[in-house]
């Protein structure tokens, strides 16, 4: 079986997620599962070329309609790809060379009955922006400085716009700078089985070097890690879980306790319940509960890879019906909601142009829906974490005042009253955990804890 040459692997990809923009990252892996003889350089360089070209899409499609001589919408999509995909290596990738940039993108034209009529097309406007490259011109700044921020940092105007608003123009920048930035790897230590310094010395002898991370007790941050990180040792022998910082210390502000009931509201792959499971010692219950039956089978193949008994799962949706599923009540409640995303940018850039104002909306009115079923199965005393991955204030701040204002017996905890020793300064004046890419360095998370009375 001969593997498909990575560039043309990398123009399907993008090709596909025409037709399936809400996909990306699975997209990505199943193509990745169809070609198993690709090597680990390969697999990176694809990756790197797919989530480069959805990062930067807005600042290239700029740079093609600056030299093209017809509009953009006139250009059919799989000749965009191409075009896209030679100009993210010649602007971003310094060890490809212009030429071998350009070649390919012809070659991958021609390659295409339907679109080799154009191939001189494309090898004319590519030779003529590395000629210029150097001259390239942006909408003015003063004049139009939200148009120039998304162009130029290529992010949708309308969500530039929003950030403006809630954050200023100086801060809106820095984040959107922070969130085109290749993200750090975290991993969370598995403490069930070993100490953070243990594994970081077990990683050393994997040739892979791993800091700790400023806040979160067991997280990793690792440098030098070439290929993929299921292929370690310390993965397979489930001594850690793939894990951002700010997802670990969700985990910890809802502190279970030895002998806790737990419910994990939209589970998803279990991260937070296998963390809140190893938090616990084993002394206790955690139940994952998620809609997508293939996330809790791969929840399940998790806590088995990290040694954690057996997390029992629910198909379920959570956003109906919650008190007649269950005869008793739970201690803690993580309502790890779905959201909009727009925190966690930076490992899917795809979340820039797969949402709109209208989503937001949407899920603002879900999670209130999801809010209010969890507290009905939540003990008297009991503490209940809503989490989002957003910085939209619609669906953090305005969510928790309107879940607040429909039922007088949940009580907003100060989290700062809560946080462990290591973490104040990432709750702020509302009491609110609130990480931003551009300050932390890590995910753009929001959480806050209510108490039943």
């Amino acid at each position: 079986m001969k593997a498909e040459r990575p560039r043309d692997l990398a123009l399907r990809i993008l090709n596909g997620l025409e037709h399936r923009p809400n996909l990306s990252v699975n997209y990505l892996d199943d193509q990745f599962q169809r070609n198993p003889i690709l090597d680990d350089r390969d697999r990176a360089f694809i990756s790197n070329l797919v989530q480069g070209v959805l990062r930067y899409r807005l600042r290239l499609d700029w740079v093609i309609d600056l030299h093209a001589d017809i509009p953009l919408s006139k250009i059919a999509p799989i000749i965009l790809n191409i075009l896209r995909l030679a100009l993210y290596q010649i602007f971003f990738l310094d060890r490809v060379p212009e030429s071998a940039a350009v070649n390919e993108a012809v070659n991958q034209t021609k390659a295409n009955r339907r679109t080799r009529h154009v191939a001189s097309f494309v090898n004319g406007i590519l030779r003529t922006i590395c000629r210029q490259k150097g001259d390239i011109t942006f909408p003015d700044r003063d004049k139009e400085a939200a148009y120039y921020l998304a162009v130029y940092y290529s992010y949708p105007e309308w969500l530039v716009n929003k950030w403006i608003k809630e954050l200023g123009i100086a801060i809106t920048e820095e984040m959107l700078s922070a969130q085109n930035r290749i993200p750090a790897l975290n991993i969370r230590t598995n403490t069930i089985k070993i100490s953070r310094t243990g594994l970081i010395n077990r990683l050393a002898e994997e040739g892979i070097t791993g800091k700790p991370t400023p806040y979160s007790p067991e997280g990793i941050v690792l440098e030098g890690l070439k290929g993929r990180v299921d292929r370690l040792s310390t993965f397979r022998e489930g001594m850690f879980q793939v894990q951002d910082q700010a997802a670990q210390i969700t985990s910890h502000l809802l502190a279970p306790q030895s002998g806790d009931a737990v419910l994990d509201i939209c589970a998803g792959l279990g991260g937070k319940s296998t963390h809140m499971a190893e938090l616990m010692g084993g002394n206790g219950s955690v139940l994952a509960l998620d809609i997508d039956l293939r996330r809790l089978i791969n929840l399940g193949q998790n806590s088995q890879r990290l040694g954690i008994a057996d997390i029992p799962s629910l198909v379920a949706d959570a956003s109906s019906n919650l008190s007649s599923m269950f005869r008793s009540r739970f201690d803690r409640i993580m309502v790890d909601a779905p959201c909009s995303g727009l925190g966690v940018i930076s490992r899917h850039p795809d979340g820039k142009w797969n949402r709109d104002e209208r989503d937001i909306i949407r899920l603002a009115h879900l999670q209130k829906t999801l809010l209010k079923e969890a507290s009905s199965v939540l003990k008297r005393g009991g503490w209940m974490l809503y989490v989002t991955c957003t910085i939209s204030r619609e669906e953090n701040e305005e969510v928790v005042e309107a879940f607040l204002e429909s039922d007088s017996d949940i009580v907003l905890e100060d989290l700062k009253e809560h946080v462990p020793k290591w973490g104040p300064d990432l709750i702020n004046d509302q009491c609110f955990f609130k990480t931003f890419p551009h300050i932390h360095h890590m995910d753009g998370f929001f959480a806050a804890l209510f108490s039943k009375r």
